[in-house]
């Protein structure tokens, strides 16, 4: 366990029960609000903005500690503001940073080689964010939300205490409670760590030019990250403990891995940092166990960013006070959104689902959470399987699905047939772009009439993929389905409608023409 806060208990004590009765008076119940959020990101403004549908008091307490080294936002949460829109952003302009090299070889004149103004694309990014910080706080006042920028902190089951920025220390009391506190960057309980390192809660509005870069993890966040730092100019290196991208498919993590090499990002693995030291000169001095020598070695960066995985935001909340059980992860434990205690509901980040940690998780479950309970839709449940995402590494990569490694285990290597394929996208041709660096697969049920378990893609423009051929994964589409359907060309996605060769035959799926 990493916390201490509230009961801690296994989380298939939790999943397997039937929902807790939440029966009792929707009107007049005595508290001071309906319904009150707490955390104003993606999910709790999705479920605030729904539930004031249905019902007249709802209000959202959201307020980010400071980190570290002292960074903070507005609303929105971690996606808006340190997260996929800043992210995606950033990957951007690298993605631009080698078009600009490429277009050379489709006639274009490029007198320089291009320069890229790190504070330029800070201000740009920012300025963007802030509009959809204010425009949030509008939505929230049109559809007649409370919006309290405070601290909430539980003292019994129905009542909070909410603390501004001031000090100042408001008793709130409500009907019903939905937790979506997300969670911040983990850092290691090494010397200098805190002291001097930053995570991605700061690298997105960094005041300067982060210079010579160590990113420390192998998340996806890590990757991201170190991706879109090499595609501006700046020497990075990725230092990873074992394996890249945990919990995803293994061999596209590996081509990930292979072609971030290839393109420059320097990797040290596997390795774990040891101490963190600010040398006089304003460099940090990392020194760092290497696996393979057994020995500690030391190098200097101008700027160290951890990705190391993160923490659930339930420690410093009272939940000791209510009866919430957690995880040993300390994250909330819930069904269908219910935690232990009847009218107390989570969604997002800071709960143990098994949707993974991402934005359009939170939204969904928000939105259907207040619809549920508020909206005369006592059916209408999150479905957290199949869920499709994207890691926007440089070379992106969109999953969805088991992957091979998960579907093996599960029904057994017999069962599965997986179709894969290399490619090459028409457009890196003329650019003189790798031949067969991008790779998609299916994985199949075999006894199912190669139902579609496990979809992979590593490829340009993977989120976007990714998305429609979800559908399908969804609704429990087969091989012949896929083969069925009619590729565009000339696409990267049309790959996907056409895969004959199997890894099991043995077959090469490096590919030739179009």
């Amino acid at each position: 366990s990493t916390q201490s806060t509230g009961t801690i208990v296994s989380f298939h004590q939790m999943s397997n029960n039937p929902g807790l009765d939440d029966s009792g008076p929707e009107l007049n119940h005595g508290y001071d609000y309906d319904l009150l959020v707490i955390g104003g990101g993606s999910g709790g403004l999705s479920c605030s903005k729904e539930a004031v549908k249905y019902i007249k008091k709802v209000g959202v307490l959201d307020f980010v500690m400071p980190s570290p080294q002292g960074t903070s936002w507005g609303l929105g949460g971690t996606c808006v503001n340190v997260g996929c829109i800043p992210k995606k952003l950033m990957h951007q302009a690298s993605l631009l940073g080698k078009l600009i090299k490429d277009s050379t070889e489709y006639g274009w004149d490029v007198p320089t080689e291009p320069k890229h103004d790190w504070n330029k694309m800070v201000d740009a990014v920012q300025d963007y964010i802030h509009s959809l910080n204010f425009g949030y706080r509008v939505q929230l006042r049109d559809k007649t939300v409370q919006y309290i920028n405070a601290y909430a902190k539980f003292i019994d089951p129905h009542t909070i205490i909410a603390t501004d920025r001031k000090g100042t220390e408001t008793k709130l009391s409500a009907r019903r409670f939905v937790i979506c506190t997300g969670g911040r960057p983990k850092y290691p309980e090494i010397p200098g760590a805190k002291e001097y390192c930053i995570s991605s809660d700061d690298i997105f509005s960094l005041s300067k030019p982060p210079g010579k870069t160590l990113v420390v993890g192998a998340s996806y966040v890590a990757l991201e990250c170190a991706g879109f730092l090499v595609g501006l100019g700046y020497d990075t290196t990725v230092m990873v403990r074992s394996i890249l991208l945990r919990g995803f498919d293994q061999q596209m993590s590996e081509m990930i891995g292979e072609y971030m090499k290839n393109h420059g990002t320097k990797f040290i693995r596997p390795a774990t940092p040891t101490e963190i030291t600010k040398l006089d000169s304003g460099k940090l001095l990392v020194k760092y166990f290497r696996e393979d020598d057994k020995l500690i070695h030391s190098e200097e960066y101008d700027t160290v960013l951890f990705a190391i995985g993160r923490d659930p935001e339930t420690h410093k909340i009272g939940l000791e006070t209510t009866g919430v059980k957690l995880a040993s992860n300390g994250k909330i434990l819930i069904n269908n959104e219910q935690t232990s205690v009847p009218h107390i509901y989570a969604i997002g980040d800071v709960t143990q689902n098994p949707g993974g940690e991402l934005t359009p998780v939170a939204i969904q479950a928000g939105r259907y959470l207040a619809k549920r309970l508020f909206g005369k839709q006592p059916n209408l449940y999150m479905d957290y399987t199949n869920v499709p995402t994207t890691v926007f590494t440089p070379l992106e990569y969109g999953a969805c699905g088991l992957s091979e490694e998960q579907a093996i285990q599960k029904y057994g290597e017999s069962n599965i047939e997986v179709y894969h394929s290399n490619f090459k996208p028409l457009e890196w041709t003329v650019s003189h772009g790798e031949d067969n660096a991008c790779y998609a697969k299916l994985i199949c049920l075999i006894p199912e009439r190669e139902k579609v378990l496990g979809f992979h893609f590593l490829g340009p423009n993977a989120g976007e993929v990714t998305q429609g051929f979800a559908l399908g994964i969804k609704l429990g589409a087969t091989k012949l389905d896929f083969d069925s359907t009619i590729g565009i060309h000339p696409t990267v996605a049309e790959e996907i409608t056409g895969m004959d060769k199997t890894k099991r035959s043995g077959e090469s799926p490096l590919k030739t023409g179009c």
